[in-house]
């Protein structure tokens, strides 16, 4: 996840990655609550897109910020993922709807653990509003496994779960865009015992030197 200490010292590029990505998954999400059911199967085309868009991002970002991020290898997993997914989509446009669910299901749900685990790390960091991003990334979490776990709902209750998958996962990521934004714009966002911690490594690698 993201080493928010070296955030702090303003090495993070490109934080608008995870806003777009995730401004991606809520557009996705609120365009499927438009499209009635019968039409389910042709958004295969329009997932493929997205997931294929979305993983090139996040794999420019993990390999652009490989000195910045903690287990930064996590974000280029996902980015691959994504590609890998979007691919396969765009190769089987004609995929069934039993299928199709679990793939959309397990990559939402790799996506939201992904964010959850960023979450625990911001806490531990001591940044401030880290809990919006655990309430998001817990949301996707159990649509992914609802998904998953009953992949033939009837009518409106496929379109329902998946849209909303989409929107929380998105939400997530837009959150976490704007974390970075302010650790790395605006220090003063930081809590006052992760500014004291930093000033105690800065003392100590001071002292060091001399």
């Amino acid at each position: 996840m993201v080493n928010l200490l070296k955030s702090f010292t303003h090495s993070v590029k490109h934080w608008y990655v995870p806003l777009i990505v995730g401004i991606l998954f809520i557009i996705l999400g609120i365009y499927i609550f438009t499209v009635p059911v019968a039409t389910y199967l042709a958004l295969a085309i329009f997932f493929s897109v997205s997931f294929l868009v979305s993983g090139l991002f996040e794999s420019f970002f993990a390999v652009s910020n490989y000195k910045s991020l903690n287990d930064w290898g996590w974000y280029l997993v996902s980015g691959i993922l994504h590609v890998v997914i979007g691919i396969y989509l765009m190769a089987n446009p004609q995929i069934s709807m039993v299928v199709l669910p679990y793939i959309v299901g397990f990559t939402v749900l790799f996506r939201s653990f992904l964010s959850l685990g960023l979450a625990f790390e911001m806490k531990s960091s001591g940044v401030l509003n880290w809990g919006n991003v655990a309430i998001a990334s817990v949301l996707g979490i159990l649509l992914s496994f609802l998904l998953i776990a009953n992949p033939i709902f009837s009518g409106l209750s496929l379109v329902v779960l998946t849209a909303l998958s989409f929107v929380f996962s998105g939400i997530a990521s837009v959150v976490i865009a704007f974390n970075l934004r302010k650790i790395k714009q605006h220090p003063g966002k930081l809590s006052d015992e992760l500014k004291s911690k930093i000033e105690e490594v800065q003392a100590e690698i001071e002292q060091q030197i001399k």
